[in-house]
C-alpha cells in the first residue's frame, strides 16, 4: 500500500477511503460500464476534510480526478491506475433553503432532483433541469456550466450562482458565500470555478437564486412541416408568450419515430412528420394562462407553422411527452453510438445539419444519426450510430460534425464541456491567445496540474 493512502487513511474517518479494488466495483460512468479504475476513491464529509486531502496530494504531486454524479458525457472524469478519485457523494446536504432571499445554499455533492423536491416543499423553483437531474450533482452542474431545458427563459447555471466555496489544488479554501444579488467588488472570483471542468479548484458548496413556484405549466407537442417552420413558430411564441417560454426543445422527425418504436414510448400522433417540437410555458395566472396558451396555439395553425398538436390533460401525460425527449434508449444500441452536443445560430441550424448527414454518409455509409436539440438558445445533439467496427470510426464521426460547424461560427460545446473527449477540437471553437489564457490560469493556480490532468487543456 502506497504511502499516501496510509496517510489519508488516518486523517480521514473510516470508511472515506476505498480501495483500488473497492473502486473497481464501481462503473465508470453513467454512459461507460467499465469497472473503474483508480489508485484510490476518497470521499470527504467536508470542505475541511478536501482541504485536508488536497494538501496531502498537492505535498506529494499526486494526480487527482473529481467525481460528481458520473453523467459526463465527455469523459471528464477519466481516471487511471495512478490517480486518487475524489468523490463528493458524501458532502451532499442542503444546508438552507430561505424563503426570504428566495436561496438555497447547497453542498456539492447533492443529487440535482433531491434539491428540486426540497425546493418545490418550500413553494419554491430551481429553473435548473436536465435529463441527468436522478443523478447529476450541483458540483458537476456547475464544474460543467450545465444547461438543460430551461436555457431560454433562466439562462446556464452559471446564471444562478450567487456564492460559490472552493478547494485549490493546494488546499486553500477559496470561500465567496454570500446572497447578495450585486457585490462589485473586485473580480468576480466564482466565475473562475463555473464551467472549469474541476481543472482550476473543486466546488463545495454553493448559494442558488430560487424562484417563486409557478402556478401554471402548459405543454403541447406540435409537429412542423420544415425547419423554417421552427424558426417562425419560436418567434411567434417569443411574441405571444414572452417570457413564459421557458422551453423549445425540437427533434427531428427520425429522432422521434426511432425513440416511439414498438416496445419503446407510445407515439402521441402521426410518426411520418420532419420536425417535432415539444415546448412549454410557465405562469402564475391561473385565469389567463391557459385561455392565452390555447389561443397561440390556434394563431400558429392559423399561420401554418405547425400542422398538429397534442396537449397533455394530466400530469402523467405531461410526463410521456417528456420522456420521448429525454428517454433516448432506443437509440442507443447497437453501440457504439457517439453524442454530441454543439452550439450555432438558429439560422445556420438547417444547411449546418444537412452538411453533417452528407459528411457522415461519406466517411460512414452504414452510419445513422439522430438529432435534437434546445433550439431556442441555439444547442443541438447528435447521437451517431457509426455501424462500423473500424478502429478510426470514432475520429470519421467527430469529423463529420465538427467540421462543418467551422463554416457556422459555432461551438464544439454547448453544456457538455471538452473533457478529454473534445480537446484536439477546442482550437476550433477558441482562438489561439483564449487558449494561451486558459494555460496561464492553470499554470497559475495550478502549477502541479494535479487537478484533472489533461481535461481541457495539456
Amino acid at each position: 500500500m502506497s504511502d499516501i493512502i496510509d496517510i489519508l487513511r488516518k486523517e480521514l474517518d473510516a470508511g472515506a477511503v476505498l480501495s483500488s479494488a473497492e473502486v473497481a466495483q464501481r462503473a465508470v460512468s453513467y454512459w461507460d460500464n467499465s469497472p473503474m479504475v483508480a489508485k484510490a476513491l476518497v470521499r470527504p464529509a467536508s470542505t475541511q476534510d478536501l482541504s485536508k486531502v488536497l494538501k496531502i496530494c498537492h505535498a506529494h504531486n499526486q494526480a487527482v480526478v473529481t467525481h460528481g454524479g458520473n453523467t459526463t458525457c465527455v469523459q471528464g472524469t477519466r481516471s487511471g491506475a495512478e490517480d486518487i478519485i475524489i468523490s463528493l457523494e458524501r458532502m451532499n446536504n442542503i444546508i438552507e433553503i430561505d424563503p426570504v432571499s428566495n436561496t438555497a445554499t447547497i453542498e456539492a455533492g447533492a443529487v440535482l432532483e433531491n434539491v428540486q423536491n426540497a425546493v418545490k416543499e418550500q413553494g419554491l423553483f430551481l429553473p435548473l433541469d436536465l435529463g441527468a437531474r436522478g443523478s447529476c450533482t450541483i458540483g458537476g452542474n456547475l464544474a460543467t456550466n450545465a444547461g438543460g431545458v430551461n436555457v431560454i427563459r433562466y439562462g446556464m447555471a452559471r446564471s444562478m450562482v450567487l456564492g460559490l466555496e472552493a478547494v485549490l489544488a493546494d488546499g486553500t479554501i477559496i470561500s465567496s458565500m454570500n446572497k447578495m444579488l450585486k457585490n462589485n467588488a473586485g473580480y468576480d472570483l466564482k466565475q473562475l470555478f463555473i464551467g472549469s471542468e474541476g481543472t482550476l479548484g473543486i466546488i463545495t458548496r454553493t448559494i442558488v437564486k430560487l424562484m417563486p413556484q409557478l402556478t401554471t405549466t402548459n405543454t403541447a407537442l406540435a409537429a412542423l412541416p420544415d425547419f423554417k417552420s421552427v424558426s417562425l413558430f419560436l418567434n411567434h411564441l417569443k411574441k405571444t408568450i414572452g417570457s413564459n417560454l421557458s422551453a423549445f426543445e425540437v427533434m427531428w422527425g427520425d429522432y422521434l419515430k426511432a425513440v416511439t418504436e414498438p416496445g419503446w414510448h407510445r407515439a402521441p400522433m402521426e410518426r411520418t412528420h420532419p420536425f417535432y417540437v415539444l415546448y412549454e410555458c410557465d405562469g402564475s395566472d391561473p385565469a389567463r394562462d391557459d385561455a392565452r396558451f390555447m389561443e397561440v396555439i390556434e394563431a400558429a395553425f392559423e399561420s401554418g407553422y405547425i400542422l398538429d398538436a397534442v396537449i397533455p390533460k394530466s400530469g402523467n401525460e405531461r410526463q410521456a411527452l417528456w420522456a420521448i425527449r429525454d428517454d433516448f434508449e432506443a437509440i442507443l444500441h447497437p453501440k457504439p453510438v457517439y453524442l454530441y452536443d454543439v452550439s450555432l445560430a438558429i439560422t445556420s441550424m438547417e444547411e449546418y445539419v444537412i452538411n453533417v448527414k452528407k459528411l457522415l454518409l461519406q466517411l460512414l455509409p452504414q452510419s445513422k444519426v439522430y438529432v435534437l436539440g434546445h433550439v431556442g438558445d441555439g444547442n443541438l445533439h447528435f447521437f451517431v450510430q457509426p455501424g462500423s467496427q473500424a478502429d478510426n470510426i470514432r475520429n470519421l464521426s467527430d469529423r463529420a460534425v465538427y467540421e462543418p460547424l467551422q463554416a457556422c461560427h459555432g461551438s464544439v460545446s454547448a453544456e457538455h464541456g471538452i473533457g478529454f473527449e473534445k480537446k484536439e477540437w477546442l482550437g476550433q471553437s477558441r482562438s489561439a491567445a483564449e487558449i494561451t489564457m486558459m494555460k496561464l490560469l492553470k499554470g497559475v493556480i495550478d502549477p502541479r496540474k494535479i487537478l484533472n490532468a489533461g481535461v481541457v487543456i495539456d
